[in-house]
């Protein structure tokens, strides 16, 4: 966790300025589901997505 919370800041948080608690939802919401798991390549699953390491399991 503590991996997937420095990425969070350092490719995310540290980027943004939120006006609004929903702004600031909608973003991680995009980050997490839309690149997080479907494109961002982990080192620690093979260099595979977090999806494409599920789905060959």
């Amino acid at each position: 966790m503590e991996s997937f919370f420095t990425s969070l800041e350092k490719e995310l948080v540290h980027h943004e300025d939120y006006e609004t608690r929903e702004e600031a939802k909608t973003s991680l919401f995009e980050y997490v589901e839309v690149f997080y798991n479907n494109q961002r390549l982990q080192s620690s699953l093979g260099y595979l997505t977090p999806v494409a390491y599920e789905q060959a399991a």
